[in-house]
C-alpha cells in the first residue's frame, strides 16, 4: 500500500515538473513585444505566421453578426492591431535580409474574397462593415484623385509632344508635297494669265504714273500748315 502511494507521488511530481518546464518553455517562446528586438530571420518568419493565424481566426469570428455591436467593434480593432503588428514584423524581416512582403504579399481580402475596404488605413471586416456609421462612410463619393506635380506632368513631355517627330510616320511629307505642287501650279497659272493681258493698258498706266508730280518735303509742310490754319479758323468761327 505504501509502495503504491509512493509511486503515485512520484508520478504527480513528474507531471508537475513537466508542466513547469512546458510553462517555462512557452514563456521563453512568447512573441516579442517589439519586432525590432528579434534578430533571427527564422524566428521573425515564425512570429509573422503566428500573427496571420490569429488574424484569420478573428476574421472568421467577426463574420457572425449576432455577436453584438460592441464585440464586433472590439474584434475589428483587434484585427487592425494585429495587421499593424504584422507590418512591423514584415519590415523587420526585410531588414534581416528576408523577402519584401509589402511587394510580394497578397492583398488583404475579406471572407468573400473581395478586397477589404478601409478608411485612412483602418480596415473593416465581416459584420463590422454593416455597423451604424460604417455603411454610410463607404457610400460617400470617393475623394478626387490627387493632383499631379509639375515633375509628373513634365515626365511625358518630349520631342513628340512638340510635333518634332510628326514626319517620322511618312504620312505628312507626301501630303505637304502634294499641297506645295498644287499651290505652285496655281501661282504659275496666275502669272501666265497676267502675261496674256493687253500691253496697251499697261503702257497707259505707266505713262499716267510718270506724269504725276512727286511732292517735295517743303510742299508737304506747306500743305500741313494751310490745313492747320483752316482748322483753327473753323474752330473759332472766322472766315
Amino acid at each position: 500500500m505504501a509502495r503504491n502511494a509512493e509511486k503515485a507521488m512520484t508520478t504527480l511530481a513528474r507531471w508537475r515538473a513537466a508542466q513547469n518546464n512546458e510553462g517555462t518553455r512557452k514563456e521563453q517562446e512568447r512573441r516579442p513585444y517589439l519586432a525590432s528586438e528579434c534578430r533571427d530571420l527564422r524566428k521573425a518568419e515564425k512570429w509573422r505566421m503566428q500573427i496571420i493565424r490569429e488574424i484569420a481566426k478573428k476574421v472568421a469570428q467577426i463574420q457572425n453578426a449576432g455577436l453584438g455591436e460592441f464585440r464586433i467593434r472590439d474584434l475589428n480593432d483587434e484585427i487592425n492591431k494585429l495587421l499593424r503588428e504584422k507590418r512591423h514584423w514584415e519590415a523587420q524581416i526585410k531588414e534581416l535580409g528576408g523577402p519584401d512582403y509589402s511587394r510580394v504579399g497578397p492583398r488583404m481580402l475579406d471572407h468573400e474574397g473581395r478586397e477589404v475596404p478601409g478608411n485612412r488605413g483602418y480596415k473593416y471586416f465581416g459584420a463590422a462593415k454593416e455597423l451604424p456609421g460604417v455603411r454610410e462612410l463607404f457610400e460617400q463619393e470617393p475623394p478626387p484623385p490627387p493632383r499631379k506635380t509639375r515633375a509628373e506632368l513634365m515626365k511625358d513631355i518630349d520631342a513628340d509632344y512638340y510635333g518634332y517627330m510628326d514626319d517620322d510616320d511618312g504620312i505628312l511629307i507626301p501630303l505637304e508635297q502634294k499641297a506645295e505642287q498644287e499651290a505652285r501650279g496655281k501661282c504659275i497659272q496666275e502669272w501666265i494669265d497676267r502675261e496674256k493681258e493687253p500691253e496697251v493698258e499697261v503702257e497707259v498706266e505707266v505713262e499716267t504714273t510718270a506724269q504725276k508730280m512727286i511732292p517735295s518735303q517743303q510742299d508737304i509742310q506747306e500743305a500741313l500748315l494751310v490745313r492747320k490754319k483752316k482748322e483753327l479758323l473753323e474752330k473759332y468761327g472766322l472766315d
